[in-house]
């Protein structure tokens, strides 16, 4: 797995919040970075199981019950009315690390239910120096891909 620039500020943020909230768009790698990091300890639900996910909606104070802190919830988009029921277990002392889309909505509900108590990482794509797997910030080299160029001419002649 790349290791993903994103890792020290989740970390970070675990230290200072109850509840961590990994956004960003489809697929870039916001559930296997968490799963990759958990403690043994923190359970893992997904939202996209239909099952769950009515529950959450539904009666989201005993899909709490049923599935205690430490909990990460992936996909928290599907059931935003559990944000304030979070809130609550936060303050006896529950922690929750989230994943969700960039919609609005979502940000808006955990601001307003979760306000002081949520660290926010917005996941996207992997950088180029992910990709390269080296210290460099740049998204973009152009003499390292001049390099490749060139080598891959040489290859052809």
């Amino acid at each position: 797995m790349y290791e993903r620039e994103a890792l020290e500020v989740i970390q970070n943020i675990n230290k200072t919040f109850k509840v961590l909230l990994v956004t960003g768009p489809r697929q870039v790698g916001k559930t296997t970075l968490l799963l990759s990091i958990k403690p043994d300890n923190i359970e893992y639900v997904t939202l996209d199981d239909e099952v769950l996910r009515k529950q959450a909606r539904k009666d989201p104070k005993l899909f709490l019950e049923e599935h205690p802190a430490p909990l990460l919830i992936d996909e928290a988009q599907y059931a935003p009315n559990l944000f304030s029921y979070i809130k609550i277990e936060v303050d006896k002392n529950g922690m929750y690390w989230l994943t969700g889309s960039q919609q609005f909505h979502l940000m808006k509900n955990v601001s307003e239910s979760l306000a002081g108590r949520v660290g926010i990482v917005n996941l996207n794509s992997f950088t180029y120096s992910e990709i390269q797997q080296n210290n460099s910030k740049s998204l973009f080299d152009p003499l390292h891909l001049k390099k490749i160029r060139e080598n891959r001419c040489q290859l052809l002649i």
